[in-house]
């Protein structure tokens, strides 16, 4: 029996434990990346663990979120990341470079080496035939340090992509439709393997958009083979040399298998407030648009912009509609501004933003009150945007153009020609926006800069024999880290000052929360399914640890959220009975008696409701190191005390 592409890696990578499904295993991670909103934790939290250097063979910093500043405190963040670089070895994106998945791929991702990367959308270099990852920052920081990381052996999922795609249908709405089959929690402990003839006909931008949006089916990873488009690209990159054939067996076994036939995909668009909310645009054709924003890391390369620059090319945006556009890197805005495509997009109306994140992640460019906006972006969660009553959805760039013109939802394939963007032999390289690290013997010459808004990784400690708290919050199915812990220009500036940003965890939610969680002390959250889907935004389990939750108890985890929550010495707890979470009240008296021998034990832990006097069943899957991690009351303080 053969390997599948993502089996074949894990195997090359694999230092702890055994490839069988469901099991606990760690694999040597190659590459690490971090971008500004979660980086200056990872490298709080790599500097106290006292290593000098990094370990990896190549660790990279992105300025891309944080890059609106209205304040000190961005500034001082990228400083500080910048510093802590210089000394550490690790290479720093400057602001204005770009994306770091965008840039990732173009300069520095090579085929068949493991990525994590401290941003939920790391699987973008699945693109290029890389093993990547979202992780948590400390689990970024660790790898950092020359740690494992620990996954648990995901399922395969093979997606075979048959035929060719239509004219004017794209690689957005290939994943749009993957997202429909399987929504937004079916890639949970899996990885979803591209196969079949329809890949040839994807370029390796095409493919990162796949793999890229695939982190919103809650998967480990995305991933394609690495072929003759990958060597394509690579030579364009003048890269050629990273460039390794890497495919699945021919008699490789998968445990699931979709079949999509490309040349029946018509445009699609996911609607409020869900990636996987997904209908064709004939559906929604005719629907008025306030508002349209293409870019981010899912759909901003140079030949997404080409096609947009073409369909924009002597029109202009219709009255009423907004557009704005960011190019996914210096590269890419430096190539359409030599051609002349920068031209066509500013001719057209197009506000043309820096390359980064931008609205994305509610950094700007907030539409109007019950705004209709088109992003050919990754998520619409509800609030995301910056505006709370916005109507927010997720489409392709052909989808966005078309609809900027008309003002109203299109189908491209009616409005605009079958213009085909032929990839250049020869990409515009200019890495002077990246720094790379002092050499070991000038290291110690460096002074890592700190601002005022820097604020330490938040102190834990060993986990009590026994917890009475009381439940602070009962939320629904599907709260995602937005829910948790907000982006946006107001909050994203405090991710380096865990008390400052806790003071808007779960406002979303409930406005009271985190003052009702800081009088109590100690608290227990209630939630239903899918909990803590969305970024891997590691502030969504260090402000309710700093808040002073204990344990959070849920019909079922997303996979980074969980992993986060362990690491910050929080019990993650799943309901034996999920007909359970209808006994639980907010402000009912909770108590878990004997933690640590239930811990232990493994087999489950008793929680009593003392104000319904009810016992709750609960499940606690842990490892034997999830159960030290938590013991000892955090990644953290576990990697300190084995060191």
């Amino acid at each position: 029996m053969g390997f599948t592409l993502a089996e074949k890696i894990i195997k090359n990578h694999l230092v702890t434990g055994e490839m069988v499904k469901g099991t606990d295993i760690g694999i040597r991670i190659d590459q690490t990346l971090t971008q500004d909103a979660t980086g200056t934790m990872a490298y709080l939290e790599f500097e106290a663990m006292g290593i000098d250097r990094v370990r990896t063979e190549r660790s990279v910093a992105y300025i891309d979120h944080n890059t609106l500043q209205t304040g000190f405190e961005n500034a001082d963040d990228h400083r500080f990341i910048q510093t802590v670089c210089k000394k550490h070895g690790i290479w720093f994106s400057r602001p204005g470079n770009g994306i770091c998945h965008q840039v990732h791929l173009e300069r520095f991702g090579i085929p068949g080496k493991t990525l994590i990367g401290s941003d939920s959308h790391t699987p973008t270099g699945g693109g290029i035939g890389m093993l990547a990852i979202g992780a948590g920052g400390l689990d970024v920081a660790v790898a950092m340090g020359g740690g494992e990381y620990y996954i648990t052996m995901p399922k395969i999922v093979n997606v075979e992509l048959q035929g060719e795609l239509q004219e004017n249908v794209s690689a957005k709405d290939i994943i749009l439709e993957v997202l429909r089959i399987m929504s937004v929690k079916g890639g949970v402990g899996k990885i979803i393997e591209y196969t079949g003839e329809g890949i040839k006909t994807l370029s390796v931008p095409q493919r990162a958009t796949i793999t890229n949006m695939g982190a919103e089916l809650g998967a480990t990873t995305s991933i394609f083979p690495s072929d003759e488009n990958t060597l394509e690209f690579l030579k364009a990159q003048d890269r050629a040399d990273a460039y390794t054939e890497l495919k699945a067996d021919d008699d490789a076994v998968y445990d699931e298998h979709i079949v999509i036939d490309l040349s029946k995909l018509a445009p699609l668009a996911a609607c409020p407030h869900s990636p996987d909310a997904v209908k064709s645009v004939e559906e929604l054709a005719g629907m008025k648009v306030d508002q349209v924003c293409i870019g981010s890391c899912t759909n901003s390369s140079y030949a997404d912009l080409m096609k947009v620059a073409h369909i924009l090319k002597g029109k202009t945006v219709a009255d009423g509609v907004s557009l704005a556009i960011a190019p996914g890197s210096k590269q890419v805005l430096n190539m359409l501004a030599q051609n002349g495509a920068l031209s066509d997009l500013i001719d057209a109306g197009a506000r043309i933003l820096e390359s980064a994140c931008g609205p994305c992640i509610g950094m700007g460019q907030s539409p109007n009150s019950k705004g209709v906006s088109l992003r050919t972006f990754n998520r619409n969660f509800l609030g995301r945007s910056g505006t709370k009553d916005a109507e927010i959805y997720l489409v392709s760039p052909e989808v966005a153009a078309v609809s900027a013109l008309t003002g109203v939802m299109t189908d491209p394939r009616k409005y605009a020609d079958g213009y085909k963007v032929d990839m250049p032999e020869h990409f515009l390289i200019n890495d002077n926006m990246v720094i790379e690290p002092a050499s070991v013997e000038e290291m110690d010459k460096v002074e890592v800069l700190r601002g005022p808004n820097i604020k330490e990784f938040p102190k834990t400690s060993a986990m009590a024999e026994s917890i009475s708290a009381t439940c602070s919050l009962k939320v629904e199915d599907n709260i995602t880290t937005d829910h948790i812990m907000p982006a946006g220009a107001k909050i994203l500036p405090l991710r380096s000052n865990i008390p400052a940003i806790s003071e808007h965890c779960f406002t979303v939610c409930d406005t009271e929360f985190p003052s009702r969680a800081k009088a109590l002390g100690s608290s227990i959250i209630v939630g239903g399914s899918n909990y803590g889907q969305g970024s891997s935004r590691e502030h969504a389990a260090l402000a309710p640890l700093y808040l002073g939750v204990k344990a959070v108890l849920v019909k079922s985890f997303a996979r980074i959220h969980r992993a986060n929550l362990i690491n910050a010495g929080i019990i993650p707890l799943e309901f034996a009975d999920e007909n359970d979470y209808n006994n639980i009240d907010l402000g009912d008296n909770l108590a878990i008696d004997n933690i640590r021998d239930q811990i232990a034990a493994g087999n489950g832990i008793t929680i009593l409701n003392k104000t319904k006097n009810v016992e709750i069943n609960t499940k606690c899957a842990l490892t034997e190191r999830q159960k030290d991690i938590i013991l000892a009351g955090g990644l953290l303080n576990y990697t300190m005390m084995n060191k």
